[in-house]
């Protein structure tokens, strides 16, 4: 197979997930986002990687984000919201950030491909992504191995709430706001 073909048929599975997605979810999320104090992002392995996106997009946009387990990561408050990313919904360590962060009284977002896992069970919020994950379920085929499509999802999900969030300004203003904030020690 050749890789354009690999690409074509990534993109074919990525237009299909999309499909399925719940706008009304996505726009929960966003209200979500746009009233609290301070947004945490979580994940582990690839989801983690890809919910850091949404915490630096939300940081340009002038949002407060942080990426739980940064060294610079505040403790979570009753106003502030988590979002966690996890295909099972069910990878231990999210679980006890979730059992946490419902004792304190913070509302929790989940983006995931089980929406009846543990951590679905204590979300406010769940963002169902009807993809396969690397635990063996098998929602739908893919020629991709383990939760590729539902990493691939999490970014780009991201970038896409971010995009609505701050579609009453231009392009060019919403990236002056992006540069001012941008990192320039690198």
């Amino acid at each position: 197979m050749e890789v354009k073909n690999i690409l074509d048929n990534i993109t074919k599975e990525l237009a299909q997930t999309i499909h399925d997605l719940d706008e009304a979810q996505l726009q929960e999320l966003e209200k979500q986002i746009k009233k609290a104090d301070k947004i945490f992002v979580a994940g582990a392995g690839r989801s983690l990687m890809m919910i850091r996106g949404l915490a630096m997009r939300l940081m340009h946009m002038g949002f407060t984000a942080y990426v739980v387990g940064e060294t610079v990561t505040p403790a979570i408050e009753e106003d502030d919201l988590l979002i966690i990313a996890s295909g099972s919904g069910s990878t231990s360590t999210l679980a006890v950030m979730a059992e946490k962060c419902k004792k304190t009284n913070v509302k929790l977002a989940l983006i995931t491909a089980n929406k009846d896992s543990i951590i679905g069970k204590l979300a406010d919020f769940i963002i169902d992504v009807k993809t396969t994950t690397s635990k063996g379920d098998k929602k739908t085929t893919s020629i991709q191995p383990g939760g590729n499509t539902f990493e691939q999802m999490v970014l780009l999900l991201g970038d896409a709430i971010i995009i609505d969030i701050t579609s009453s300004r231009s392009l060019d203003e919403n990236n002056a706001i992006l540069m001012g904030k941008h990192a320039n020690l690198e």
